[in-house]
């Protein structure tokens, strides 16, 4: 075996074990490297979720001349996708094009899937309408684009269209449609087409249970969804870590720390690998239903961590109080050499915030983009406009919220108002809302608390104004809503007005 051979033989081992910088560095050390191993350091940055970089793999193989194979462009084409980045995705297209691989089937499957999910419906149908011939893939890829943006009649149309052309839909394309119409909000569709899936002579699988499952816990339908996971154990479908990790948020929506026990303890029943999917949607869960020390034994029962498990346990300390725990996690994953993402920031500086940890959030902001690599987005913006209003330094939340590049949005804005009903800075509040009353806000949260500052001055020609402001923008606040647990089962009590103002209230089965 030659030097180039078993360069880039190691740059694979290396890549898909997950060690990069040594993946990188064997590459360096390769003249000339093969498409076998930059194809390896590309899928490895792009599965790792390093698009950027991937795609810079992309360009030093082009630069290099060697032609890339079908595997560069599934590859590079993720990439585009997690960037959520059309311009360059097109880029790619063009070079698959100008290569002569406009006619493989798989790849252009690829090309519908890339601008399906970067919401570029026009540019996915002009290639599905194009294709000389298509499978079954193709139509599933389209079908799942019309989802991803709520054309639920598109989708259908497409599912009726394919059986007319003579091609039969796969557990994917009815896992698709299942999982699609429960997202649309349409649960009882979802079931129907799950039935109806049934009756054709297939027999749904565990991948069919898992979409049904997740599309009504996506659409909040929960005690279904519990109903559901029970029928498919009737049915002696046994769950996997997809299931539970679909299903855990049943339990923070219900409050109910009890149900998700219950959860926990049938995946050490069946055997089931806490990985980091699993271990981040159970510190979540735990969480939610404020049981801290769960959260925690799960986190270091996680025995290869990752950014999303991090997220997952430093958003906990941060909500429940343990600012210096939350720090202490952040400094550790990067002496563990994970590297924070956009989340992990939002974390940490919103512990920062609540733990009034003024200095090191604003020194963790100001470091973003230069140390981490990542760009500030109006979360981290709403963190650090909370952070300041906190400790009443309002004048100088004030001009950064004029300063900053991104667009106001309710979050952001809620937080300067709360700043200035927590420290009686009424002048601030109003010309703030001299400038907010300009914008077509279309939530709620900054305009009900600037309602609330009126009334507590006692000012209600104001908070009439701002009522129909409100009311011209067609903003409204949905009413509240809770769960208790009741023998069992779950019921849910909404308290809200309706649109006469007069309170109502009841319970939901």
């Amino acid at each position: 075996m030659n030097t180039l051979s078993l360069n880039s033989r190691l740059v694979g081992v290396y890549a898909s074990s997950g060690d990069l910088k040594s993946a990188d560095s064997m590459l360096k050390k390769t003249q000339n490297p093969n498409v076998f191993a930059m194809n390896w350091m590309i899928s490895a940055m792009a599965f790792n979720g390093f698009y950027e970089e991937a795609i810079g793999y992309f360009s030093l193989l082009l630069e290099s001349r060697k032609i890339p194979n079908n595997y560069t462009f599934m590859f590079v084409l993720k990439a585009c996708v997690g960037l959520m980045d059309v311009k360059k995705g097109k880029e790619v297209h063009a070079v698959v094009n100008k290569l002569g691989f406009e006619l493989d089937l798989s790849l252009v499957n690829l090309l519908i899937d890339m601008y399906s999910k970067c919401g570029n419906l026009g540019d996915a149908r002009k290639v599905f309408d194009e294709m000389p011939q298509r499978d079954v893939a193709s139509w599933t890829s389209m079908i799942c684009g019309y989802f991803s943006v709520g054309k639920v009649e598109e989708s259908l149309a497409l599912f009726e269209g394919m059986r007319l052309e003579g091609v039969e839909p796969n557990e994917f394309t009815w896992n698709a449609m299942i999982t699609g119409l429960a997202r649309a909000g349409d649960c009882d569709g979802a079931f129907t087409f799950f039935s109806r899936m049934s009756s054709e002579g297939l027999v749904p699988d565990l991948v069919t249970w898992n979409a049904i499952i997740s599309g009504f816990v996506q659409s909040k339908r929960t005690t279904e969804a519990l109903k559901l996971f029970g029928d498919m154990l009737v049915a002696g479908i046994r769950p996997n870590e997809v299931t539970v990790t679909a299903l855990l948020p049943v339990c923070r929506l219900m409050d109910s720390i009890q149900k998700g026990k219950e959860i926990h303890s049938l995946i050490y029943r069946m055997g089931l690998c806490i990985n980091v999917f699993i271990g981040s949607a159970l510190i979540d869960m735990y969480s939610k239903c404020a049981s801290v020390k769960d959260a925690w034994n799960v986190f270091e029962r996680i025995h290869f961590k990752n950014v999303s498990s991090f997220n997952a346990m430093i958003g906990c300390c941060g909500k429940h109080g343990m600012f210096d725990s939350a720090i202490h996690l952040f400094e550790r994953m990067q002496e563990e050499e994970i590297r924070p993402n956009q989340v992990t920031l939002v974390c940490v500086l919103s512990a920062c915030s609540h733990g009034g940890l003024v200095e090191k959030g604003l020194m963790i902001f100001r470091s973003m983009e230069e140390r981490y690599g990542v760009e500030a987005t109006s979360e981290h913006y709403a963190c650090l406009v909370d952070l300041l209003c906190r400790v009443g330094r309002m004048e100088e939340a004030y001009t950064f919220l004029k300063d900053m590049p991104c667009e106001f949005t309710d979050s952001i804005i809620g937080a300067f108002f709360n700043g200035c009903k927590l420290h009686e800075r009424r002048d601030m509040a109003k010309r703030m809302a001299e400038d907010i009353l300009r914008m077509e806000l279309k939530r709620p949260g900054g305009f009900v608390t600037l309602s609330n500052i009126y009334a507590a001055e006692g000012e209600w020609e104001e908070v009439e104004n701002v009522r129909n402001v409100m009311k011209d923008m067609g903003v409204n606040k949905k009413p509240g809503s809770s769960w208790f647990e009741e023998s069992d089962m779950f019921a849910e009590v909404k308290l809200g007005k309706d649109k006469n103002g007069i309170e109502i209230g009841g319970r939901i089965c």
